[in-house]
């Protein structure tokens, strides 16, 4: 589907992006994080807490992060998936420019940051961020349910108690079941409108990419979002029960799995910026109830926090800057045709 057509917004100057605050936000809320592990460490003493982390091998490490890399290529190619679904003009090496690229936004409250995405493909194919909203929405929904179903699946074959977890599982489901319903989110949006009686353009944006849900209506594309999801986040699940394993805690897999998924959904729900700190000390806590002691929880949660979401916060920066640049040389491109 062509969209050359459609009408670009005026050029204005290009004006330098506020990198260097985006920057300082990451290594503010890295630094925090850090103290509170930090201090978690000092109290329980430093030199078991060293020694944990030293029983780590430079192997193991890479093994981490090829796994966190695992996820990220897998949700990437959904991110295709949905993009070619969806009608968009796009090859798999530029949608996953603007996936792994749209990472560095990932600590902004609520994620929002990641709308950047819907900004190159404006540059880049001149599509409005009403026609690729449905884009993001329904990528973030099938985040939802991968993890709801991999949560589910954990809890009912870990020997850990975790009753506490169905919630959790119910919210991400029906989360992820609202954002993929275009009739039901499209009501929702006017029972809101009458409630609220302002900004009626936004509104009618927020229907419009709602109706657009329906292309994603597919069982066939749904199925194979839910599998290349499903495998990503198992990747980084089992990453964390290597971890825990060559620590001298193993746990067990699905309890792993179970402790990990959970707790990054858990940090989702606090509304901090990529669940710091809630994602954290939900680790921590599960641990210690499996009878996991501090000098063990707290490196391993820092550890697999560094190779999961930070790895991935410093790809979105080495790859930003490129997105940033081809996205402007394509907007350029379009203007002139």
């Amino acid at each position: 589907m062509s969209s050359t057509n459609t009408p670009l917004a005026p050029r204005t100057a290009a004006k330098p992006g506020p990198r260097w605050r985006d920057a300082l936000v990451v290594g503010g809320l890295f630094a925090l994080v850090l103290a509170g592990l930090v201090s978690l460490a000092a109290a329980t003493g430093w030199q078991e807490t060293m020694a944990q982390i030293a029983k780590l091998t430079a192997p193991e490490i890479l093994l981490l992060l090829a796994l966190s890399l695992v996820n990220y290529g897998f949700r990437g190619l959904r991110w295709h998936l949905f993009a070619r679904r969806l009608g968009l003009p796009t090859g798999v090496g530029q949608d996953m420019r603007h996936f792994l690229g749209g990472f560095a936004m990932s600590v902004t409250p609520g994620r929002v940051g990641e709308l950047v995405r819907m900004r190159w493909l404006r540059r880049e194919t001149g599509w409005s961020f009403e026609r690729t909203a449905p884009l993001v929405l329904v990528d973030r929904a099938s985040d939802l349910a991968a993890m709801a179903l991999i949560l589910a699946v954990a809890v009912s074959l870990s020997a850990a108690g975790m009753a506490g977890a169905l919630p959790v599982v119910a919210l991400a489901l029906l989360a992820a079941y609202v954002a993929t319903r275009p009739r039901l989110l499209s009501g929702i949006a006017s029972a809101a409108y009458r409630v609220v009686g302002l900004w009626p353009r936004l509104f009618a944006r927020v229907r419009t990419a709602a109706r657009s849900l329906a292309r994603f209506s597919s069982a066939r594309v749904m199925a194979g979002a839910a599998v290349l999801g499903v495998i990503g986040w198992l990747a980084e699940g089992y990453a964390f029960h290597l971890l825990l394993t060559w620590m001298g805690a193993d746990i067990g897999f699905w309890t792993a799995v179970a402790f990990f998924v959970f707790a990054t959904l858990a940090g989702g729900l606090t509304g901090a910026p990529g669940g710091v700190g809630g994602a954290e000390a939900a680790m921590i806590g599960l641990l210690m109830l499996e009878g996991i002691p501090l000098e063990v929880s707290v490196p391993a949660t820092l550890i697999i926090r560094v190779t999961t979401l930070w790895f991935a916060i410093g790809i979105g920066f080495a790859v930003f800057p490129f997105a940033e640049r081809l996205s402007l040389k394509a907007r350029d491109a379009l203007e002139n045709r």
